[in-house]
């Protein structure tokens, strides 16, 4: 099916020209989303006409987006969600939970604009991609963690797997220190013991005489 793009569209071609894509893709994404026509003569030459307004409409919302690009280009969010121990979450992090959590920090993004890669299914850091504009793209990082503190030292370089070992490692020595103390105190009550009974002895020698 031909259709003729009224904008760039991602590895497919620029504002104006005439693509061959699949009747699917043109009748769910192209045409109800705005980006194409169907390459009618009619079309073609409607496009001709309108083709100037839609490269100054093009170069002015783009030029919005970079400005956005600036300032969102690099930003860390952080998502607070529930996790086991080995730090799998149950459930995942959506488009919809970027884009909200970006809105909530004063930044003006739409879920239909984020694309998220890989699905996002542990803590840790994550870049997602923003697509503000067909021709500007920048990525974000996602802190997902299960409370603020947590996130806090995500953000400084250490994983959840080095946190867990960090808390094992810090039970373990309180663990240690415990039995250190318990076996000291066992070892005073045998030492008071004997000497007792070495008094109790002597006391005895004594009494006999």
């Amino acid at each position: 099916m031909e259709v003729i793009l009224l904008e760039r569209v991602a590895k497919l071609g620029q504002m104006g020209e005439v693509v061959d894509v699949k009747p699917g893709f043109a009748r769910n994404y192209l045409l109800p989303q705005g980006k194409a026509l169907t390459a009618s003569k009619a079309n073609i030459a409607q496009f001709e006409e309108q083709k100037a307004h839609l490269e100054a409409r093009n170069l002015e919302t783009r030029k919005e987006a970079e400005a956005l690009a600036e300032k969102l280009g690099g930003q860390q969010f952080v998502v607070i969600r529930a996790a086991s121990d080995g730090g799998n979450l149950y459930g995942s992090v959506t488009t919809r939970d970027a884009a909200d959590v970006a809105t909530e920090e004063g930044y003006s993004v739409d879920r239909k604009q984020v694309l998220i890669r890989e699905p996002i299914k542990t803590l840790g850091l994550h870049e997602v991609e923003i697509h503000l504009h067909p021709e500007v793209m920048i990525t974000i990082e996602l802190n997902v963690a299960r409370s603020p503190e947590e996130a806090e030292l995500q953000a400084s370089g250490k994983s959840i797997q080095e946190l867990a070992a960090e808390e094992e490692a810090q039970a373990e020595f309180e663990i240690s220190e415990l039995f250190d103390d318990i076996g000291a105190a066992t070892s005073e009550d045998e030492e008071l013991a004997e000497t007792v009974e070495e008094t109790t002895e002597d006391e005895k020698s004594e009494d006999e005489e």
